[in-house]
């Protein structure tokens, strides 16, 4: 058997494997509504390979154990995290893309691919607004998207050398940017975080304040990020204020809109990012609502040809392009890479702008029906504009707080229900992600009801 397609007649062992691999799929994903978001427990296939290669018969009997152990996020209780399940469309998009096998470093090895995520980029920066010189790249995940756009902003400010360089962001921001200070060879005190308010967002007060501070003892700042959807509440900082903060000292703003930035996509949900418009580097992710299969990820720029400044080394094997554009290679810090962009512009095709729009307001709606439904008078619900929410008992110590949210999540299980455990101001949270559209709201009252009379 020749593992590899034959290119010159239709091969009757990949149509085979692909159907029978489609079938089991389909399989799987019918069937997850009764197993549960994650297995009870599974069985590991052999992991590495024999001197002789195996049939496909059973590599798909293998595929199947994996598929049995994984986590179902087409489940109605699987709202942990910010992972729906992938569109229909995004999924035959993930298996073309890995048959063309083609690679995003240059044009001449993605022609229409290349082209396309140009052009989709651009389409996401009209949305947001960033202007007529904008541009993007994609990129595997939010935490690259973040690294490339602090590197960039360090780059134009001609800090790439100073190692006491700093960066703000709010004690809320994700854990991708101390991260990236590891990574870009900055001390740990280089992101200096700023305190938040009651509602989660960034102090502005504190930002000038401790700007201030770090001026006076001659260290220099290259960027603010500001979070447009924090991890545990979805809360939102405000983008205006600190968009006008950062052009009269002349900073870099980047916006980590990983979670909060694909509402900019309808006109009913972006108000509440307004000043989005204003950043010079936006992260958005559409995997974590629109069901985009993983990875997909953009950084967004008000001004592109900053990738290519801050990332261009030349590609001498590579055909020059014509024109102002570059090769996908110069414009981030991944070289080869899969046409991500692919999975993107096929499912935004499928759901069309209504369908994009049903999903945000939708999100939005299990949101509050939930909060509606949490007895307040027994938690703490913290939460912000978008589709997240976290909830602790009133009265619980941090120590018990921890008890209970390990119980509750434990029973929970039991019942099919999967809500992720954070750690928030010292006290632990249980969150519930209204992203998965499989979840409705008769789930939600039994949710609910499940929560109200957890034991404390």
């Amino acid at each position: 058997m020749d593992p590899f397609a034959s290119p010159h007649n239709l091969d009757r062992q990949l149509h085979s494997l692909l159907g029978e691999a489609s079938s089991n799929l389909c399989d799987w994903l019918a069937e997850s509504g009764s197993q549960g978001p994650m297995p009870s427990s599974f069985d590991l296939p052999e992991v590495f390979p024999k001197k002789e290669g195996i049939p496909n018969s059973v590599l798909l009997k293998e595929l199947q154990l994996l598929m049995n152990g994984s986590f179902r996020p087409s489940h109605p209780g699987a709202l942990a995290h910010l992972d729906p399940p992938p569109l229909s469309a995004s999924i035959v998009g993930e298996l073309i893309c890995a048959g063309l096998n083609n690679n995003l470093l240059a044009e001449e090895l993605s022609p229409s691919l290349s082209l396309l995520e140009r052009k989709l980029c651009k389409w996401f920066c009209e949305k947001l607004g960033l202007g007529n010189l904008s541009g993007g790249v994609a990129a595997s995940g939010g935490s690259l998207s973040n690294l490339m756009a602090l590197v960039m902003a360090r780059n134009i400010a001609g800090l790439e050398s100073d190692p006491s360089a700093v960066f703000f962001a709010s004690e809320d921001c994700h854990v991708s940017l101390l991260k990236a200070v590891r990574i870009m060879g900055l001390k740990q005190e280089s992101l200096q975080k700023v305190p938040t308010d009651e509602k989660g967002k960034l102090n502005i007060s504190y930002l000038k304040s401790i700007f201030k501070k770090i001026k006076s003892e001659g260290k220099k700042c290259f960027a603010v990020v500001a979070t447009a959807g924090t991890t545990v509440r979805g809360a939102i900082d405000p983008l205006s204020e600190i968009d006008q903060f950062c052009k009269k000292e002349n900073i870099w703003l980047h916006v980590d809109g990983a979670i909060g930035g694909i509402y900019c996509l309808s006109t009913i949900t972006s108000g509440v990012l307004g000043g989005l418009a204003s950043a010079d580097s936006i992260t958005v992710n559409p995997q974590k609502l629109l069901g985009i299969a993983k990875t997909s990820s953009l950084l967004l720029v008000a001004n592109k040809s900053h990738l290519s400044s801050a990332f261009s080394t030349g590609l001498p094997y590579a055909e020059p392009l014509t024109g102002n554009d570059s090769h996908g290679g110069e414009l981030g810090i991944q070289g080869t890479r899969s046409a991500e962009s692919l999975k993107l512009w096929i499912g935004l095709r499928q759901l069309g702008e209504d369908g994009i729009e049903k999903i945000l307001l939708d999100s939005i709606k299990r949101k509050c029906y939930l909060e509606s439904l949490i007895d307040s008078s027994k938690f703490r619900i913290i939460s912000g504009p978008l589709h997240l929410l976290a909830f602790t008992p009133l009265d619980n110590t941090s120590y018990k707080s921890s008890d209970w949210s390990i119980r509750t999540r434990r029973s929970l299980l039991t019942s099919k229900f999967m809500l992720s455990r954070p750690m928030y101001r010292n006290r632990y949270y249980l969150k519930a992600v209204m992203g998965n559209p499989n979840t409705k709201f008769e789930d939600l009252k039994l949710l609910a009801n499940l929560i109200n009379h957890s034991i404390f």
